[in-house]
C-alpha cells in the first residue's frame, strides 16, 4: 500500500515579508513591474498559507507509482510516475540533479503527489544509460576525481545537444497529458535542481502554453555569456517562477540574480528570485555529498522552506 506523505509548512521567513515592504518608503515610486513583482510576491505569501490547509487534506492521499517509458525524438526514455489513486490531478515535471533518477528523487515524486499532483520525475541521461546512473551516493563522493568528471561529461553531452531538452520536454508533457490521472484544464508545473535549473527554462519556453509554473533550486548555469544562456529564453515564457539561489552561488556570480530578475521585469514574466542566505549549492537534496570541510550540503530547515514556497507556487499558478 502507497503510504501517505507527511505536509510541508511554509517557514516564518519564507519569502518576501510584506509587512516589510509596506514600511519601505520606496514604495511610493515603484514602476508598473516593480509594482507587479511585489503583487506576485505577496499573492506567492498567501497562496502559501492556504496551500498548508489544502496540503493538509492532499498529504493524507494514497500515492500510486509506477515505472513508465516514454517515446522521445530520441528514444525511450526511463522514468517513474506518481499520481494520487484516485482523481485527475495538475500535471508536474521534475528534472533532476546531475546524478540522475535515483532514491532520493522518487521520494520527491512520491511527496508532491501526496500532495495532490500528478508527477513525472525521467531519467535525463536515457540515451547514455538506465537508471540508476551512480549507486548509492556516499558523503564523501569527490566531484573532482578525473573518472567521476569523465562520466559526468558523458552522461550530460547528449542533452546539451542543441534541441534535445526542448524535444525531451514535449514528449514528457504530452505523456503527462495523455495520463487520466492529469486534468488538461490545468497548467503544469516543473521543477529542476542544480543542472535540472537550466532545463526547467528550456521546458517553460519550449511548452510555453501548458506550463503555468516553474522553479528552480540552486540551479547552475542559468546566467552565462553564451548566447545559449537560459535566461535568454526568458521572453517566451508564460510560467510563474520561483527561482531559489545557493548563497555560494549567489557568491561566484553575484551579478546572475540581478541579470535574472532584469530579465523576467523586462519580459513581464511574474518571478521571485532569491538568495538562501548561508546555503550551499545543493542544499535541497538530501542525499548530496558533504563539502569538502566535512560540514553537510543538504540542510533540512531550509530545504523545507524551499519546498514551501513550491507548494505555494504551485497552488497560484496550477489552476
Amino acid at each position: 500500500m502507497p503510504r501517505p506523505v507527511g505536509v510541508a509548512r511554509l517557514g516564518a521567513n519564507g519569502g518576501t515579508d510584506m509587512s516589510d515592504a509596506k514600511k519601505d518608503p520606496q514604495d511610493i515610486d515603484l514602476s508598473p513591474d516593480d509594482r507587479s513583482r511585489r503583487k506576485f510576491v505577496a499573492m506567492t505569501a498567501a497562496a502559501g498559507l492556504a496551500a498548508t490547509s489544502v496540503a493538509g487534506a492532499a498529504g493524507r492521499m494514497q500515492v500510486v507509482e509506477k515505472d513508465v517509458t516514454i517515446q522521445t525524438a530520441d528514444g525511450i526514455c526511463d522514468a517513474a510516475f506518481f499520481h494520487p489513486a484516485s482523481g485527475a490531478h495538475a500535471g508536474v515535471l521534475i528534472w533532476t540533479d546531475i546524478f540522475g533518477l535515483r532514491p532520493t528523487f522518487r521520494d520527491f515524486g512520491r511527496r508532491l503527489a501526496g500532495e495532490g499532483y500528478a508527477v513525472l520525475v525521467p531519467n535525463p541521461f536515457y540515451r547514455t544509460a538506465k537508471a540508476p546512473v551512480f549507486g548509492p551516493i556516499s558523503s564523501s563522493f569527490n566531484f573532482a576525481d578525473p573518472d567521476v568528471r569523465a562520466k559526468f561529461q558523458q552522461l550530460t553531452g547528449p542533452i546539451n545537444a542543441a534541441g534535445a531538452i526542448e524535444r525531451d520536454a514535449q514528449a514528457h508533457i504530452a505523456f503527462l497529458d495523455a495520463q487520466p490521472q492529469v486534468h488538461r484544464s490545468r497548467r503544469i508545473g516543473t521543477q529542476g535542481y542544480c543542472m535540472g535549473g537550466p532545463l526547467v527554462f528550456r521546458t517553460a519556453a519550449a511548452v510555453a502554453e501548458r506550463v503555468g509554473g516553474a522553479a528552480t533550486f540552486h540551479g547552475g548555469g542559468l546566467v552565462t555569456d553564451g548566447a545559449n544562456s537560459p535566461h535568454l529564453l526568458i521572453p517566451k515564457m508564460k510560467a510563474r517562477f520561483y527561482v531559489a539561489i545557493a548563497a555560494s552561488d549567489d557568491a561566484k556570480q553575484p551579478d546572475a540574480k540581478d541579470k535574472l530578475r532584469e530579465a523576467f521585469a523586462a519580459a513581464h514574466v511574474p518571478a521571485e528570485v532569491v538568495v538562501y542566505t548561508g546555503m550551499q549549492h545543493g542544499w535541497c537534496v538530501p542525499d548530496m555529498p558533504n563539502q569538502a570541510n566535512g560540514a553537510p550540503i543538504y540542510n533540512k530547515p531550509e530545504a523545507e522552506r524551499a519546498w514551501s514556497k513550491l507548494l505555494a507556487l504551485y497552488h497560484t499558478a496550477l489552476a
